[in-house]
C-alpha cells in the first residue's frame, strides 16, 4: 500500500485529531486570508490617496518665471504643477460685479481695482477651491494643461448671470493700462458659495470677479511673466527634498522660498500605513505560531503511532515514505480549510479594518477589500511551508527510529 492511501485510510481513521487539524488550519488560512485582503486593500487606498491628494510644495522667489516654473515641473518627480499669474485686467463689454455695502471715503482711486481679478493658472483642479470642492464646475469644462495655448476663461456664475453670458460665448478683456484687449471665449462657469465680504472690498476683490484664464495668455495681455507662487503637486513627503534640490538648481542658489503642505497626506495616508504595518506583522505572527502548532501537534502523533511506524519499518517501509505519509495527511487539510476561508476572510478583514480604522481620526471610510486569486495563491504558498515544516522537522525523529527496538519495547 503506498503512503499516499495509507494518509488517506489515516485521515478517515482519526476523525477526532482530523478535525483538530482542520479546525487549527481554517483558523491559520481565514486569519491568512483576511490580513492579505485587508494589506491588499490598505495599499491600494493609500495609492488612491497619493494620486488624489498627493503633496502640494508652494515655490515663491524673485527668479520665479513661467519658464522655470514649467522647468521644474518637468521634472519626474512632479505630478502636476500650476503658477498663478494675476493682474486687475478691465473688462470690455462687462459689467463686474460691486459690493453690496457703501464705497468708503477713503477708498482707493486706483482704476485698475474696478475691474476683474484676472488668474493666470495652468490647471483649474489644483486650485485649492476646486481641490477641496468647494468651488464647482457648474457649466461647460474645467481649465486643463491643454489650454495653455488658447484664449479661454472661467467665469464665476454670478458675474456670467450678470451679464448674460453662458459656456462658449467670448468676453473681451484689456490690460490694466488699457493698451492690450484680447477675446476670450468662456469655456466653463464654476459656483463658488462663499458669500461677499462684511466689508466693502473693491470688485477686483470680490469672489464673483475672479477670473481664471491659462496663464501664457494673461502673460500676453500685458501682465509679465513672473508669477506670484507656483504649486507643484508631488507623490508623497519623501520626494520634497528632491524636489528642493532641484529647485535650487533651476533657480539658482537659495533666493526662494519652499514651502512643504503635506498635512491632507499625512492625515490620510499615515493611518493606512499604520493598518498596513499591522496586516503585515500579524502574518509573521500567525505562519509561525501555526508552524510551531502543528509541528507540536505532528510530534505527539508521531509519539502515539510509534507501534504503527514500527510495523511499517519491520515490512520494509522506507523512512521518509513514513514522513512523506505525515505531510500528505496535514497538506490534505489544507485545501478545505482554503476553501473555507474564502467564504468568512473578507468579513474578518472587513471588521478589522473598521476596528483599526476607527481609532484613527482623519480616516473615516473603509479602504474596498477585495479578494484575487494572488491572495488565495499566497496563503496556499505560506499554508503548503507550514506543512513542510510542521511534518518535516518533527519527522526527523523518524529518522532515528528502528523496528527491533520498537517491536521490543512494545513486547
Amino acid at each position: 500500500m503506498n503512503f499516499v492511501k495509507r494518509a488517506a485510510l489515516s485521515l478517515v481513521a482519526r476523525r477526532a485529531k482530523t478535525a483538530l487539524l482542520l479546525g487549527i488550519f481554517l483558523v491559520i488560512c481565514t486569519l491568512l486570508l483576511g490580513g492579505f485582503l485587508l494589506q491588499g486593500a490598505t495599499s491600494r487606498q493609500e495609492a488612491e490617496a497619493q494620486r488624489r491628494i498627493g503633496v502640494d510644495v508652494t515655490v515663491r522667489g524673485d527668479r520665479l518665471t513661467l519658464a522655470t516654473a514649467a522647468a521644474l515641473g518637468s521634472s519626474p518627480l512632479v505630478e502636476r504643477y500650476n503658477p498663478l499669474l494675476r493682474g486687475a485686467a478691465k473688462p470690455s463689454g462687462l459689467t463686474p460685479l460691486t459690493s453690496d455695502v457703501p464705497e468708503p471715503d477713503d477708498a482707493t482711486d486706483d482704476p485698475g481695482h474696478n475691474g476683474l481679478m484676472l488668474n493666470g493658472i495652468r490647471d483649474s483642479e489644483m486650485l485649492l477651491d476646486f481641490a477641496s470642492g468647494r468651488s464647482r464646475i457648474v457649466a461647460g469644462r474645467a481649465l486643463t494643461e491643454n489650454d495653455a495655448g488658447r484664449r479661454v476663461v472661467l467665469l464665476e456664475r454670478r458675474l456670467a448671470d450678470k451679464n448674460e453670458l453662458k459656456a462658449g460665448d467670448t468676453v473681451g478683456l484689456r490690460s490694466s493700462d488699457g493698451r492690450r484687449t484680447e477675446t476670450f471665449e468662456i469655456i466653463g462657469l464654476y459656483e463658488d458659495p462663499r458669500p461677499d465680504p462684511s466689508q466693502w472690498v473693491a470688485p477686483s476683490e470680490l469672489i464673483a470677479n475672479q477670473v481664471y484664464a491659462p496663464a501664457p495668455a494673461v502673460s500676453a495681455l500685458g501682465f509679465g511673466t513672473k508669477p506670484s507662487t507656483a504649486v507643484f503637486k508631488i507623490g508623497s513627503p519623501e520626494r520634497a527634498e528632491r524636489l528642493h534640490a532641484e529647485a535650487a538648481r533651476v533657480l539658482g542658489g537659495d533666493g526662494f522660498r519652499f514651502d512643504v503642505n503635506d498635512k491632507a497626506f499625512r492625515d490620510q495616508v499615515l493611518p493606512l500605513r499604520r493598518v498596513g504595518a499591522f496586516a503585515g506583522s500579524l502574518l509573521w505572527l500567525i505562519a509561525l505560531s501555526g508552524a510551531v502548532i502543528l509541528g507540536l501537534i505532528v510530534l505527539l502523533t508521531i509519539k502515539e503511532r510509534r507501534d504503527e511506524l514500527g510495523m511499517l519499518l519491520a515490512l520494509g517501509e522506507k523512512k521518509w515514505k513514513l514522513i512523506a505519509q505525515h505531510t500528505v495527511e496535514v497538506t490534505a487539510l489544507l485545501l478545505p480549510a482554503l476553501a473555507v476561508a474564502a467564504l468568512g476572510a473578507q468579513s474578518f478583514a472587513e471588521e478589522a479594518g473598521e476596528t483599526l480604522l476607527a481609532r484613527e481620526e482623519h480616516t473615516a471610510s473603509l479602504p474596498e477589500v477585495r479578494m484575487e486569486a494572488a491572495d488565495l495563491g499566497r496563503v496556499a504558498g505560506i499554508g503548503l511551508g507550514i506543512s513542510l515544516v510542521a511534518t518535516v522537522v518533527p519527522g526527523v525523529g523518524i529518522l532515528r527510529l528502528h523496528p527491533r527496538s520498537i517491536l521490543t519495547d512494545t513486547e
